[in-house]
This record gives structure tokens, sequence and C-alpha cells, in this order.
């Protein structure tokens, strides 16, 4: 019995070998979780790498859709329910929030000025759309919740702000035109610029470290079905993110180049501190769409390498300005329900 026994718990440990080797995740070091219950996402570095801004649904805060808080992560200032400072009014809905180069100020999109309570969300037609509302608009708070500008104000959807990390721009997606399109202007709102014109979504776009570049991803509707399915859904403030791929053109539209070519929806691209690899996350490894893994892949298309291999949802990864840290998005060690939090590494090339 106790060398059945000894065989069996060799085997058992082979197992386990098999497994922590499948699950390795040798990029990520000293892993910590920074929030714990509901939908935390977007978590995105200050300049000098020591806050986050981040958006929550946290049902055990008061909340019914997505606000803006921010954490210091150093010394997290936080309640006995583990919410942070909020930044968001508390009104409608946010999203898409970025430290400003000052460390202090965040940018981020509302629509609390048309709505005090959360907007809608699409109805369930058996199909993944996001909800692209008109009323957002993109505002400049401090970390006590103090708007101090009013970033954009015409009409249509105005949202997915970034900042470049020399702090002289600014990046964000608009339906101004009729259509989803990347725009440019000055750290201060001025100076505005439409830089993509094709048919289709172009949303979630970041710099490249030395801000001469812009990541990003987009739709392409390839056919007349396709084309006429995306512009009634976005007559309808709709939008199907189930077929994207990444990109890169110069900060004025220039020199497009699509960077993937993997089918299904690969999102959430930032620039590796080198500006040489982008990391993103993806499912068109997963037979039934629903397993989100990071990915990373050289500028030029090339070497594609899986980064997680824990859990289903693994999304909107960014590196710390100093390039030493990695935070992101995964619905791991969530006992069992559905929350989505925010975790932490020590970044290892």
């Amino acid at each position: 019995m106790k060398k059945l026994f000894l065989l069996g718990f060799t085997a058992f440990s082979s197992v386990l070998n098999v497994l922590a080797q499948d699950n390795a995740e040798p990029h990520l070091k000293n892993l910590k979780q920074l929030t714990f219950g509901g939908d935390n996402a977007e978590a995105y570095f200050s300049p000098n790498s020591k806050k986050i801004s981040y958006q929550s649904n946290n049902k055990r805060w008061g909340l019914k859709c997505d606000q803006i808080f921010w954490m210091d992560l150093k010394k997290p200032i936080k309640d006995s329910t583990g919410k942070s400072p909020m930044v968001s009014t508390g009104k409608g809905r946010t999203t898409c929030s970025y430290f400003m180069p000052n460390n202090k100020d965040i940018i981020y999109a509302s629509t609390h000025l048309k709505h005090e309570t959360c907007p809608p969300e699409p109805m369930s037609t058996g199909r993944y759309l996001w909800a692209i509302y008109p009323e957002f608009d993109i505002f400049i708070a401090d970390e006590k919740g103090n708007i101090k500008q009013q970033l954009t104000n015409t009409p249509g959807y105005d949202a997915e702000a970034t900042v470049s990390p020399d702090g002289k721009k600014i990046v964000f997606t608009s339906t101004r035109n009729g259509d989803l399109d990347l725009y440019t202007c000055d750290i201060d709102g001025s100076n505005v610029k439409q830089i993509t014109f094709q048919s289709g979504y172009d949303g979630g776009a970041f710099f490249s470290p030395d801000s001469k570049k812009i990541v990003f991803r987009a739709s392409r509707p390839s056919t007349e079905t396709e084309l006429q399915d995306y512009k009634e859904l976005l007559a309808k403030g709709l939008v199907a993110p189930t077929n994207m791929e990444l990109y890169t053109c110069n900060i004025d539209g220039s020199d497009i180049k699509q960077i993937t070519k993997l089918g299904k929806a690969n999102w959430a691209p930032f620039y590796h501190p080198s500006g040489k690899k982008i990391i993103f996350s993806s499912n068109h490894h997963s037979p039934k769409g629903y397993d989100f893994q990071l990915y990373m892949i050289n500028e030029d298309g090339t070497s594609l390498e899986k980064i997680t291999n824990n859990s289903l949802f693994n999304a909107f990864p960014m590196f710390s300005p100093d390039g030493k840290k990695l935070i992101f998005s995964s619905n791991r060690n969530n006992g069992g329900t559905r929350d989505t939090n925010l975790f932490i590494a020590d970044w290892q090339d």
C-alpha cells in the first residue's frame, strides 16, 4: 500500500508540476492584488509611477455603474470597505481615466451632464455589444473630484482619452464626424485634429514611450454587409467589439500599419518600455471566444508571445513609466464570482 501510495503521489506530483509549468507567467514577479470586489478596470499609472487611476462599479461602495477612483500605490487611502478616493461626480457613467502630466489631475469621460443616474446598458440581443453613449464628454478633475476643465462639448461620443509621455498631446475617440475615429489635441484641449479616417471603430489609443507614435484597436468592416451592420449599430449608439486588430500610426495619423492579423478580438494595446513591442489582450486562441489572455508582439507583427495563462479574463495591461511594473485587470482569485480586480507585478523581460 505504501509503495502504491508513493507511486500515486509521484504521478500526482508530476501532474502538479505540469500544471505549474502550464500556468507559469515568467514575466510577472511578486504579483499583488490591489482591489477586492466588483469590476475594476482600466488602471493606468501616473507619470511618476507612484499612483494609478481606475474605474470600478463595486456595489459595496454604493455604485450602480463605473465611477473613477485613484490610488497611491505606496500608501493607499481606503475606507472600511476598501474604497479609494473617488474622482468622478458619482452621477451618470464614466470611463477611461488617465493622469495628467502634473501627477495630480485626472482626465476621464463622463455622462454626468446629461444623466443623474446610470444610462441604460445595451439590451441583450444574443450579441456582445458595447454602448457608445453620445452623452460622454471628457473632463479634467483634481484628486478631490473638483472639475477643472471640460475638454470636449461637441455632440456625440467623446471618450477614451490618454496623454502622451512628453505631456504635450492627448488622443481620444469621437463620433463628431459620424464615425468612431481618433483625434488628437494639445494638452490644453486646443488644436484638435482628426487622425484616422477609415470606416470602423478606432479606439483605445496610447502613445509610444517617445510620444511619436500611437497604437490602437480598430474594426475594419471588409464587406458591404459588415459595413452596413457597423453603421446600423453605430446609429443606435452601439458597436460590436468581437473583431478587432491592432494598428500603429504616427501622431499625425500618417504611416498607419496593421500589427496583428489574428482574428477575433485583439484590444487594449500598450507599448513596452522599449517602444519596440506591444502588449495587448486577445481571445484569438479561444474556440469559444471568452478566454482573454495577455500577449506581446513586436511592433512589426512578429514574435507573438503569451504573457498570462491564469483565469479566463486578463486585459488592460499598462507598463509603469519607469518600466518596472505591469498593472492589469483579471478575474483570477475571485472566489468563483464574476469579479474582475486589479493586479500589479514586477515586470521581468
